[in-house]
């Protein structure tokens, strides 16, 4: 049975995300908060204020670049740490990882929340060249290593990722990062032979599909719309393609605005390319498509065949095959029946298994025994 914690402050450290983000902010802080923490995150930019009954300190600071950022965050972050005088850190950024070293060596409990495999997601960087990709890959793994293995615990968004982790740190926690509960769709205010074209929710970069996406989208003649910021730098790779005149880019969206995308659309896509930090991940955009009762059309990786495919939640195919896709997404607007059916059976799943509520048991009980 675990005690109700009294006075306790728990920090949330970030430099890398907003101060709203779904899985620190709505999930973690706001659970935490819920079991009766006093909750504080620290972040490099935004606005210092109380939201939802967590305090957001920040640094205001408004990094000029990615390398700007990774140089100067940590003293900045490690500033507001030290002065929040928490019981508990919890920091989420691999560029965090020495302020969380200082911590723990300055005698305080310490956890990092390894969002993504980082160094296999060095391996991807289209930035890098092949060989010091895997130089800098080897090299940041060994620090890792070495700075997690002396933490109270490593909490990380994937079983695969706790695979590697367990061998470094005993006390490894799987949080997957799923949808709220409250946010699963329960009414469905569109028929699906009334909704048209096709969603992508999230980061968008080639190595997530965004090629082929566009392709798809000619292919098929329907409207690809994209949710995420879009990068200038994406135009010459694909202005000339022959569905570009299909996109619609949407920016930005928030909760609301994100629901009705979903009730409005076909399906949702997640045709990743198979990177090596995209292969074992849980994206979360495909299960919040199952939360809003939508098929999904997936990369045919192994672990997402044996959620969607198995269950009949959606379609799983070579995120190359863009006749194959085209072919599926042709088939769930000529079949509506097919892809409501499909849509209630995801839903139902995040119903019962893939949803926030069953992931919060598991962070409190972690807090819990560490606090102990």
């Amino acid at each position: 049975m675990m005690s109700k914690p009294t006075q306790i402050t728990i920090a949330h450290l970030t430099s890398a995300h907003s101060d709203t983000d779904i899985r620190i902010f709505h999930k973690e802080c706001q659970s935490l908060k819920k079991a009766g923490y006093n909750v504080i995150e620290i972040t490099l930019k935004g606005q210092s204020r109380i939201e939802n009954g967590v305090e957001i300190r920040s640094a205001n600071y408004e990094p000029k670049s990615r390398f700007d950022r990774m140089r100067k965050a940590s003293k900045q972050i490690y500033e507001l740490a030290l002065k929040s005088n928490a019981d508990l850190f919890h920091f989420h950024d691999p560029e965090l990882l020495s302020v969380g070293l200082k911590l723990k060596k300055a005698g305080k409990k310490v956890i990092y929340d390894a969002h993504e495999d980082t160094p296999r997601q060095i391996l991807s960087k289209p930035y890098l060249n092949r060989p010091l990709r895997k130089l800098i890959s080897w090299g940041y793994e060994k620090y890792e290593n070495y700075i997690a293995k002396r933490l109270d615990a490593i909490v990380v968004a994937t079983p695969f990722i706790a695979n590697r982790y367990k061998k470094i740190n005993a006390n490894t926690v799987t949080i997957c990062n799923f949808p709220l509960f409250d946010e699963i769709d329960f009414e469905e205010e569109n028929e699906p032979n009334s909704r048209s074209g096709l969603c992508y929710i999230g980061g968008i970069s080639m190595i997530r599909g965004l090629k082929e996406m566009i392709q798809v989208a000619g292919a098929a003649d329907v409207e690809l719309k994209l949710a995420g910021k879009w990068d200038d730098t994406l135009n010459p790779h694909v202005h000339q393609l022959k569905g570009w005149k299909k996109v619609k880019r949407l920016g930005f969206l928030n909760r609301k605005e994100l629901g009705d995308l979903k009730k409005s659309s076909v399906a949702g896509l997640v045709i990743l390319l198979p990177e090596p930090n995209h292969v074992n991940s849980y994206p979360i955009k495909m299960f919040e498509y199952m939360a809003a009762g939508l098929p999904v059309i997936a990369s045919n990786f192994p672990l997402w065949r044996e959620i969607l495919e198995s269950t009949k939640a959606g379609f799983c195919t070579d995120p190359y095959d863009i006749d194959k896709i085209t072919e599926q997404v042709n088939y769930l607007i000529e079949h509506p029946d097919v892809a409501k059916k499909m849509g209630e059976t995801g839903r139902q799943l995040v119903i019962d298994k893939y949803n926030w509520n069953k992931e919060e048991k598991k962070l409190i009980q972690l807090y819990s025994e560490i606090l102990q």
